[in-house]
């Protein structure tokens, strides 16, 4: 499993992914992926071979993002790394691939941001992903309402300074 820079040509891959973890993201057309792709600090992707198994897109404060959840962490903090989605393909979960994408994506906030923040719906529930979250570190910092309502999120951050579930990953040394 290697963590590699997302390209266009994984765009359609990513893209199928996504949709099919609606509603615990949001669904994007290909568009939306290319904005991404040009606009976000981070957007890596996990790949076994040459399947994509995962990816992960993240923003530092200041992007022109709109996500309410985004500009929620960015009203309470000044240094952080915002994973706007992760995605696991159903045949790689269990397999660690996750915790590769964090691990990679901590090294990355290295000397760029304190915390990693993210949410996590909890209405329609994420339970599999809030005990995902809770196991690597993150803890609730908040919730929020979104959607007229219909969804609510639990707002979580990370501390990178001293981090014990990912490990020093500074040093590289990761568990």
């Amino acid at each position: 499993m290697r963590v590699e820079d997302a390209l266009r040509e994984d765009l359609a891959l990513v893209g199928i992914l996504n949709e099919a973890e609606i509603p615990h993201v949001n669904s994007i057309d290909n568009s939306g992926f290319i904005w991404f792709l040009e606009t976000a600090d981070y957007f890596r992707v996990a790949r076994d071979g040459d399947t994509v198994a995962g990816f992960l897109i993240g923003f530092l404060p200041g992007r022109p993002y709109d996500s309410l959840n985004y500009r929620w962490f960015g009203d309470r903090y000044a240094s952080f790394l915002y994973v706007d989605r992760i995605v696991v393909s159903p045949a790689a979960r269990g397999l660690g691939v996750g915790r590769k994408l964090y691990e990679d994506f901590a090294k990355f906030a290295a000397g760029r941001a304190e915390r990693l923040t993210c949410e996590v719906n909890v209405r329609p529930s994420n339970e599999g992903s809030l005990r995902f979250h809770h196991a690597i570190g993150f803890t609730e910092v908040g919730r929020q309402e979104t959607e007229g309502g219909t969804k609510e999120v639990s707002l979580l951050a990370m501390d990178l300074t001293g981090n014990i579930a990912l490990g020093d990953v500074t040093s590289g040394n990761t568990k």
